[in-house]
């Protein structure tokens, strides 16, 4: 048996010679008929085209975010937006504590007037 040395560059020619598309590509007459080649229908590209592509991948993705929080809104139903959060409930006046007061019996009369009238001043 005899062994025959095969190179790189004969491997590679053949595997060339043997794709049909390469060769048919490389013998038809009409190659450029329909658009095909370095440049798809006669457009050169380059930069100017390829700045479409992450544009529309932003306005797409901040689309979906829009829909999603709005969606998350409407199902949530309204909320108590007038109100600030965590806000305390009102309190008394302290003149309403002093009649309170008063009237458990704490303070007599007379120190109520005077603590009133130290309070309306």
């Amino acid at each position: 048996m005899t062994r025959i040395p095969l190179s790189i560059a004969a491997l590679t020619d053949t595997a060339i010679a043997l794709l049909p598309s390469a060769a048919w590509a490389q013998g038809s007459p009409d190659f450029d008929r329909y658009g095909w080649g370095p440049h798809m229908m006669g457009w050169g590209g380059g930069w100017f085209g390829m700045i479409f592509g992450p544009i529309f991948m932003i306005l797409v993705l901040a689309l979906v975010i829009a829909v999603a929080v709005l969606l998350v809104r409407w199902l949530g139903g309204p909320g108590n937006t007038a109100a600030a959060p965590h806000q305390p409930p009102p309190t008394r006046t302290p003149l309403d504590i002093l009649k309170e007061r008063f009237a458990r019996g704490e303070i007599d009369r007379e120190e109520f007037e005077e603590r009133r009238r130290t309070l309306g001043e």
